[in-house]
């Protein structure tokens, strides 16, 4: 081939390409371009702010974070000390060492008093959905003033102080003269993070949830096994992560990985909720635990395959028993995710026994029936360990009966459908979350963050009582493309974008001013040393793995 016509190919399929990045460009959206907000960086928007043009500097040699006298959180509160100390560093991470001697100026900010209003701290407890995470943050000379009726509140309200410094043009950090009111609209905002499909290393889990406390998220929902592998090392039946994960010694969570975790979490004010999804997604269960899964059949020969666990054994209740017995005195938290989606019937209905276990029952060939029942006896297994528990929407749609504190977990359908499952879950006075919009794993060409924003959860027919029983949402980054070297990037800050709508008012809907205070809140991550990746074309001051 001559090398004219190798060119003329080249150019040919650059303009193919070309024309086929065009096509996937969203032309509906205009282009964004990031203009200074009023609001600063703010991330999420505080329910209300009010920020002056008078500056105060704050000096790394003098300035202090430090309990207000009549804090009933005082020294031997490990969990504020340790936040004092993280966020100085996120403060003054990178500035300019000065002098000790350097004498304060008259327009110097010198301490943040801390003050827990609240006679019970929960300085050594577990954040709950029910923890007050209010605070009142106001910044004036010679002192700013940070309230909160609990640890919880005061952690979000370091994480706005932080946020409101900024370096002036000669590199002095500074803050303004400030007065900010803020409580979360939600008080369940969460990341679901998908531990089987791929591995995730302890580090990965840690940097993500550092990064969602800096978003104000409040719930990790660890979606810690499924099909592909068993990762979670069980102390009462270690041979379903022998025998079920990807790798033995490297591949898996131990007890002391797992406590790790969930106090990582509790520093951040951040609850863990454990998902382990059943009766369907359990191929990995069943290569250590034998006997729990379906035989599948052809005809009356056994086909050698297996299909979900096996709903007409007592062993099956048996191990349930003993299993989430263990989980619940490994996790702290007052829920379990207890999964029950996409159950597949083929390979019961191909089973004998379980025919002969239909008819006796008298289910007819009404599987939902047989899922119903093994559904129920694993919800009072659960509720015997004095756990509440989290389902997804189909136990709800199968007419399961549940307990009045069960929250239904919403994700299928398109927006009209998922609407209706609101509203219907709602009307029957349960608790709902959604995730059905929020599905970050699906990625597309562009700013598609503007999409996650604009949903509301509250945005379907019901009444007002039935608007209240939404109580958040959550971000779902499943893992079939996802390990350690694309999670961050592609979590954040798509995922801020639906932080905001779980924080900040119905009322902030402000595309333009979000898209100025995400690209700021984006590069601050990135000099917090989390790759985020980019909303469009811009820089930041502190480049990943740069100056």
């Amino acid at each position: 081939m001559s090398t004219t016509v190798k060119f003329t190919l080249l150019f040919l399929a650059l303009g193919f390409c070309r024309g086929l990045q065009d096509e996937y460009i969203d032309e509906e959206e205009p282009e964004l371009v990031a203009q200074d907000s009023k609001y600063g960086s703010l991330w999420p928007l505080p329910q209300k702010v009010q920020i002056s043009q008078i500056p105060y500097k704050l000096s790394g040699s003098s300035f202090r974070i430090v309990d207000a006298q009549m804090s009933s959180a005082g020294p031997s509160c490990i969990l504020l000390q340790s936040a004092y100390r993280r966020f100085y560093e996120y403060i003054f991470a990178g500035a300019k060492k000065q002098q000790k001697n350097k004498r304060t100026g008259s327009s110097d900010l010198r301490e943040l008093h801390v003050w827990i209003t609240s006679t019970d701290s929960e300085c050594d407890g577990y954040p709950k959905v029910t923890s007050d995470e209010s605070y009142e943050l106001s910044v004036d000379q010679p002192v700013a003033i940070l309230k909160a009726p609990t640890v919880w509140g005061a952690l979000h309200g370091l994480e706005t102080f932080t946020q409101l410094v900024y370096e002036d043009e000669y590199g002095a950090k500074c803050i303004n003269a400030t007065s900010i009111s803020d409580f979360p609209r939600f008080a369940h905002r969460g990341i679901l993070l998908d531990s089987s499909r791929h591995f995730l290393p302890i580090k990965v889990l840690l940097a993500n949830l550092e990064t969602m406390a800096m978003n104000k998220f409040n719930v990790f929902h660890w979606h810690i096994v499924d099909d592909q592998s068993f990762p979670y090392l069980s102390r009462t039946f270690p041979q379903l992560s022998q025998q079920g994960s990807y790798q033995p010694y490297t591949h898996v969570y131990t007890p002391s990985d797992v406590k790790m975790v969930i106090e990582f979490a509790r520093l951040r004010g951040i609850r863990v909720v454990p998902e382990f999804d059943t009766p369907g997604h359990t191929q990995s269960w069943g290569k250590g635990q034998k006997g729990l899964l379906t035989p599948c059949y052809s005809g009356s020969t056994p086909t050698g395959t297996f299909g979900p666990v096996n709903p007409i054994l007592n062993t099956t209740y048996e191990f349930m028993t003993q299993f989430f017995k263990e989980i619940s005195s490994v996790f702290p938290d007052a829920y379990i995710h207890l999964g029950g989606d996409e159950v597949d019937f083929t390979c019961w209905k191909s089973n004998p026994d379980i025919q002969a276990f239909m008819k006796q029952q008298g289910f007819g060939n009404d599987y939902r029936k047989l899922e119903s029942y093994y559904i129920q006896r694993l919800l009072n297994i659960v509720a015997a360990t004095n756990k509440g528990y989290l389902i997804w929407q189909e136990v709800f749609d199968n007419g399961v009966k549940l307990k009045p504190d069960t929250l239904i977990h919403v994700w299928k359908g398109n927006q009209e459908q998922y609407q209706n499952e609101m509203a219907n879950v709602t009307a029957s006075g349960y608790q709902a979350l959604l995730s059905t919009p929020w599905y970050l794993n699906r990625i597309s060409y562009g700013q598609d963050w503007r999409g996650a924003y604009k949903v509301d959860p509250q945005d379907f027919k019901g009444t007002e009582a039935q608007k209240k029983l939404v109580i958040g949402g959550e971000a779902c980054l499943w893992g079939e493309f996802v390990d350690a070297t694309n999670l961050t990037p592609r979590l954040w800050p798509r995922a801020s974008a639906v932080a905001e709508r779980l924080w900040s008012a119905k009322e902030v809907t402000d595309v333009n001013d979000a898209y100025s205070r995400l690209s700021a809140h984006r590069c601050r991550m990135v000099a917090r040393g989390i790759p985020a990746e980019p909303l469009f074309s811009s820089f930041c001051p502190r480049e990943y793995g740069g100056f």
